[in-house]
């Protein structure tokens, strides 16, 4: 989950935990499986990412529908 991850560290999205219409709000988004994220900011149990320069903040429910692990 992105709560889990700390603040400055750059993940790779792996997985989607959710029906059809939230992956279409994630691609709305522009993330997709494969992408590389930046944790920004921890807002309770949503996230403030960032994805090639723009920033997007995401909501506990919907941050926990994303599985991602680290990139070293």
């Amino acid at each position: 989950m992105l709560s889990n991850v700390p603040v400055g560290k750059k993940v790779r999205l792996i997985a989607i935990d959710g029906n059809r219409m939230l992956v279409r709000r994630f691609l709305s988004l522009g993330l997709s499986l494969g992408s590389e994220i930046e944790i920004l900011h921890h807002r309770g149990r949503g996230v403030v990412i960032a994805k090639q320069g723009n920033r997007v903040a995401l909501g506990g429910g919907m941050a926990e529908k994303l599985q991602a692990e680290l990139i070293d």
